[in-house]
């Protein structure tokens, strides 16, 4: 008799998809509509109208993908989550008050890619930039982002990448490219081009060098989000591996696409 812990998931059914792609369409929608309505000047924090608009398009989105996804999730993915939570929030708080040009507020979000898929890491990096936007209002405009390394990390280990250590920073840095191109496009859309801290340090020193503030910032988020997420994907694939083998064969996601290699046995085959 099987543990609850490693039945496999019910299949996803054609309106748990749908709720998926209209969660997609969201995020997307949620970013248009904040790109399209910028600022004519650089500002600090987003207007009243974008944190409400960006906050309620990216809670629906989150609603939709969690009600596409639960039902399909096991315990085991369902209490990895909150953790992923914590991780992202701590980690990002933390580095955030350290003068380094990165980030490392998506490694519970990528964790949850590679062990879940794309639509939980998805859900996940929309939830994380919903709950530390409570605390850091900035940050809200930037979920899309969020959700799209959580899907990109998803995607990477369904076709092999995780399994293929050696694959993981490639990963790493063709999410950051996306990354920086979605940030980037925020920084300059939203607020105008402002940043702070280190990632504000590298887009002054490209301004010194006689670049335009749309090709600072670009060039910014691209050193950024490049080193970052390099980092981000080979130290989630390290937790990955790190995890007890019999932990991550619980994940239905693991199993089925083969995401980790396999490990050899400590004991030796009894001889014949």
């Amino acid at each position: 008799m099987s543990h609850p812990l490693t039945e496999d998931a019910p299949r996803r059914s054609p309106l748990r998809t749908v709720l998926i792609v209209l969660g997609a369409a969201a995020i997307v929608a949620t970013f248009i509509y904040l790109v399209a309505t910028s600022p004519a000047e650089p500002v600090d924090t987003p207007s009243a109208s974008a944190a409400l608009v960006a906050l309620t398009g990216y809670g629906i989105a989150t609603v939709l993908l969690f009600a596409g996804i639960l039902p399909t999730l096991p315990t085991t993915t369902l209490a990895l989550i909150p953790v992923a939570l914590v991780l992202n929030i701590v980690l990002g708080q933390f580095v955030g008050t350290v003068i380094v040009p990165i980030y490392l507020d998506s490694i519970g979000t990528v964790l949850v890619g590679f062990l879940a898929g794309s639509a939980a890491g998805a859900a996940t990096g929309l939830l994380s930039t919903i709950v530390w936007s409570f605390f850091n209002p900035t940050l809200i405009p930037f979920a899309a982002g969020a959700a799209a390394i959580g899907a990109l990390a998803g995607l990477a280990a369904r076709i092999g990448a995780v399994r293929r250590f050696w694959w993981v920073p490639v990963a790493g840095l063709v999410t950051g490219a996306v990354a920086a191109v979605i940030g980037s496009t925020v920084a300059i859309a939203v607020f105008g081009g402002t940043s702070t801290g280190a990632t504000g340090a590298v887009i002054a020193v490209f301004r010194a060098a006689g670049d335009s503030l749309a090709e600072s910032v670009v060039k910014g988020s691209i050193a950024s989000d490049l080193t970052d997420k390099l980092v981000t994907f080979v130290v989630a694939a390290a937790l990955a591996y790190a995890l007890p083998q019999r932990a991550t064969g619980r994940f239905e996601f693991v199993r089925a696409h083969r995401v980790l290699a396999r490990r050899r046995r400590a004991e030796a085959a009894p001889a014949a």
